[in-house]
């Protein structure tokens, strides 16, 4: 499949599709070739419909995982083999609704609060104030902490958009801390080679590391703080467009599960069972 695979990179790269995404849809034809033990241009509709029941059945992956599989595919298929997609027999799967996690004030606090490394908590904090993904915190640049405007700029973010985000007076004073103490150059956060910024596996290893230090059981990652920023902007009055802004949402759409992860006390609504037992005798 080699030269194939060179047509589907090129094609990615000539889409404009990130690095990640490039990867992971070159991993999922891979493992689909490896399936059949056949070049993906041998196969056809039957083949592609066998696979993903098996990925779903068999394998018990999330929807998510099976939709980046279909999407692998579709592009193959339809873009570097020029063949018809049938979608009515090789339907995309449904996605998944569920909620994500989000952590109380209180408990992002906690997680602060055992975090004695000082860079480990500069860019955890950072993450929180600015509601920042994982890939852009690791990208942060010096020079991207803009102290005069209290924002942080981002660059290139998910959909390859810059937008600025808050950069909380908290924030600034714990950054020029790691600032004295780290010196850093390059990138804000550095790796072991000083050179390269510092890797998300990292990131999520030194956030798990800390969650289980401040003795939370939540299924958390770094990405819960970006959750846990939008949920208690929007439990303060912040209006959901703004936050839209801040998260670099295109559809306002995915910033409104937002809006189901409020806590109840803070919508004031009010039980019909409390209601109905203050008339009761």
């Amino acid at each position: 499949m080699s030269k194939l695979r060179e047509e589907m990179q090129m094609y990615l790269e000539l889409a404009g599709y990130s690095q990640k995404t490039q990867k992971v849809y070159i991993a999922h034809m891979k493992r689909y070739a490896k399936y059949f033990k056949k070049s993906p241009d041998l196969l056809g509709d039957d083949e592609i419909r066998e696979y993903l029941h098996y990925l779903i059945t068999v394998k018990n992956v999330s929807s998510s995982y099976v939709n980046q599989s279909y999407s692998a595919l579709k592009i193959f298929y339809e873009l570097i083999l020029e063949r018809n997609w049938n979608l009515k027999k090789i339907p995309r799967a449904k996605k998944e609704k569920k909620l994500p996690v989000v952590l109380s004030m209180e408990e992002v606090k906690k997680i602060f609060e055992v975090t004695t490394n000082l860079k480990h908590k500069a860019f955890l904090m950072t993450t929180y104030s600015g509601g920042l993904r994982v890939g852009e915190i690791a990208h942060l640049k010096p020079s991207d902490i803009d102290s005069s405007n209290m924002q942080i700029f981002i660059r290139q973010g998910k959909g390859k958009k810059d937008r600025y985000t808050i950069l909380s007076q908290a924030n600034l004073d714990i950054l020029r801390k790691y600032f004295k103490k780290y010196k850093p150059k390059t990138w804000l956060f550095e790796g072991q080679n000083k050179d390269k910024p510092i890797t998300e596996r990292s990131l999520q290893r030194i956030f798990k590391d800390n969650l289980i230090k401040a003795g939370i059981k939540k299924n958390a990652s770094m990405h819960t703080l970006r959750h846990s920023f939008a949920t208690h902007l929007l439990e303060a009055g912040t209006d959901i467009n703004y936050i839209q802004k801040l998260l670099g949402h295109s559809d306002i759409k995915t910033t409104s599960i937002y809006l189901h992860l409020r806590k109840i006390h803070v919508l004031k609504v009010v039980s019909p069972l409390d209601i109905m037992a203050g008339t009761m005798k």
